[in-house]
């Protein structure tokens, strides 16, 4: 392999030092290829230019290389949290890389604070909270799922009786609302709860988040008790009820393991060359539930992780390793981790003193723990198989549509459809959309949406001439000149011609599309149309050239049908969402309350504060309007006429 680098790459390998670090690899567009952590550095990241990788996956990589980072560090631990935290931030291509797709998130009871000028934050409320956590309030969590969420705030509101309603909401009620009736809430917003007495049952609800069970059933039964020998027995039997709810819940649970309050379980399941780390989380006791998470790169990282310098280590290990060490970067950590695989000692250490809470994993769990295990195990095999067939079905549809094209198939990972349809009200607030079909699956990250102007309203052919135009005109010109990577053609995301081009709609749409390919001097076969069959009936679609070629009938149960119209239905979904956002945008700019003669910037402000918000502004009464401080009843009905 040494004849492919530079002297100075191996003269820059030849003077490594022997120590613990991290060494980074790079090619020559400056692009991550592999972050890998060493004992000895100059051992290790010698190794790869001296021994024979040709025609393997490694060599692949190698023959890449042209520049070298390396990072010395005080232990293997440090190098460890190094490692993956550059994974995590710089996403290398080589390297088995956990993507979130989004935060978790947390249950949420909120504090009163000094400098509160309001009654409602008195009343601390419970509610569904994703973001950063803030000190001021009280957070419970991570959840895996927003249900998981949910289903928490139900549990207080049945067992507690937590108020959950918004503030502004809260304070301008001047009867207890429905909640209350059916139980749900012990009604402060009217007085019908103490300040003590909901307090109490706020610290009631945090010490059964926190897992303090019996402690809080024993405050719960003696409060009971107090009242029924004061004989205050509607008290005492309200009470009574909260207790028999909530010894029901820990019977449901079965929390009867105080000593885990809070474990996550981390099962992993390798197949097919892919992987799926199933999180299952126990906060307080409680299950909470599960999650998949399915990193990339597996193949990649676990060939060049096995010549790694501490010996040969199974996928399944590296996987979990790759996760703990990810995972944790951004999530809070938890005393136990109970895991499907054994973990290296080094790792837990080093995250122990990442997080500073000594962590403990456990391989081989009994009793109730092996329970969870199982479970989880359970679900990561059967997450892992329906990610093998839809994958398995979404490249079949890919093979189909080539073959049913006449379209190359040697590398249909690569294979790359745009797909445009136009949206519209009658004219109004024209919208284009063009999502993105990539490796065997839509890319939402690469959908764009275009606001057309400067047409005739409900004018689609010269919409789509626009959409085409503005999305190929600046490529074309780059294809000439080329200057787009290898015969002037870039290979990466939105800067590359697609290997397909899908417009909704028939033979006008199709010569539209046409006349846009031939002004810019783009091949005419990339384009086709799907022209809705007879009675516009789903199933009967053909498909329309732009080369001549005659219209194609692929049959209503054809795999290429399926995906043909996957890609357009979602183009149409895309394109339609953006239209009504636009619309609406249009229609509620005229009637907006800052607009009303009469409503200046203090009066729109206290309407927003008593009703909560526009919504709430257009659903008052004349009497509600009329009775915020400042606002007439001759105001209130211009308002009120205005809005409706």
């Amino acid at each position: 392999m040494t004849d492919v680098h530079s002297e100075s790459l191996l003269n820059e390998v030849a003077a490594l030092p022997s120590l613990p670090g991290v060494y980074r690899y790079f090619d020559a567009e400056g692009g991550l290829l592999y972050v890998g952590k060493a004992r000895n550095l100059k051992k290790r990241v010698s190794s790869y230019f001296q021994k024979s990788h040709d025609g393997t996956r490694i060599g692949h990589m190698v023959g890449k290389i042209v520049r070298l980072e390396t990072t010395v560090v005080r232990s293997e631990a440090e190098a460890l949290l190094l490692e993956n935290n550059l994974i995590k931030t710089q996403h290398p291509r080589y390297n088995i890389l956990f993507r979130d797709d989004k935060s978790y998130p947390y249950l949420k009871i909120t504090v009163a604070q000094p400098s509160d000028g309001q009654a409602a934050p008195a009343w601390p409320r419970v509610a569904y909270y994703r973001g950063a956590v803030e000190k001021k309030h009280h957070y419970f969590g991570p959840y895996p799922s927003a249900w998981a969420v949910k289903e928490g705030i139900l549990l207080l509101q049945k067992v507690f009786r937590l108020r959950t309603c918004e503030d502004t909401v809260f304070a301008n009620r001047t009867r207890p609302c429905l909640l209350y009736q059916i139980k749900r809430c012990s009604g402060p917003c009217v007085g019908l709860v103490s300040p003590e007495a909901y307090a109490q049952d706020v610290a009631h609800a945090e010490g059964f988040l926190r897992g303090e069970t019996q402690l809080v059933l024993q405050q719960l039964e003696g409060r009971m008790q107090a009242h029924s020998e004061a004989l205050e027995f509607e008290q005492a039997a309200e009470l009574r009820d909260q207790v028999a709810a909530l010894s029901n819940v820990l019977h449901q649970q079965s929390m009867d393991n105080v000593d885990d309050r809070d474990v996550d379980i981390l099962a992993v399941k390798v197949q097919g060359g892919r992987a799926c780390v199933n999180l299952a989380m126990v906060r307080g006791g409680r299950h909470l539930g599960d999650r998949a998470y399915f990193p990339v790169h597996v193949e990649d990282a676990a060939l060049l992780a096995s010549e790694d310098d501490s010996g040969a280590v199974p996928v399944e290990v590296q996987v979990l390793e790759a996760f703990i060490a990810q995972h944790y970067v951004e999530v809070p950590a938890v005393p136990t981790l109970i895991t499907s695989e054994p973990v290296g000692k080094g790792l837990i250490e080093a995250l122990s003193q990442q997080t500073g809470i000594r962590i403990r994993a456990v391989h081989q769990p009994r009793e109730l723990r092996r329970s969870w295990l199982e479970m989880a195990q359970t679900n990561a095999a059967l997450q892992l198989a329906r990610l093998l067939a839809e994958e398995g079905s979404q490249q079949a549809r890919t093979r189909a549509l080539a073959e049913a094209l006449a379209l190359p198939q040697d590398s249909l990972d690569e294979f790359r459809i745009e797909c445009f349809d136009i949206s519209h009200t009658a004219g109004e607030s024209t919208q284009a959309s063009c999502v993105v079909f990539h490796h065997h699956k839509m890319q939402n990250s690469e959908y764009r949406r275009y606001k057309i102007d400067g047409i005739t309203p409900g004018d689609d052919y010269a919409a789509m001439r626009q959409v085409l135009t503005r999305r190929y005109a600046r490529l074309a010109q780059a294809l000439r000149e080329g200057g787009e990577g290898e015969g002037g053609m870039a290979t990466e995301g939105t800067d590359r011609l697609p290997d397909l081009v899908l417009v909704d709609g028939g033979k006008g749409q199709v010569s539209m599309a046409r006349e846009v390919f031939e002004q810019l001097g783009l091949d005419l076969g990339l384009i086709v149309g799907v022209e809705k069959g007879e009675g516009r009936k789903v199933g009967l679609e053909e498909l329309v050239f732009a080369d001549g070629r005659e219209k194609v009938y692929l049959g209503k149960d054809s795999a290429a049908l399926m995906l043909v119209a996957q890609i357009r239905d979602e183009a149409h979904r895309f394109a339609i969402t953006g239209m009504r956002a636009a619309r609406a945008r249009v229609r509620t700019g005229g009637s907006k309350i800052e607009e009303i003669p009469g409503v200046g910037p203090k009066r729109r402000a206290r309407l927003l504060q008593r009703f909560g918000g526009v919504r709430g502004v257009a659903s008052a009464s004349v009497e509600d309007l009329a009775s915020v401080d400042g606002i007439s009843h001759e105001l209130a009905e211009a308002i009120y006429r205005a809005l409706h």
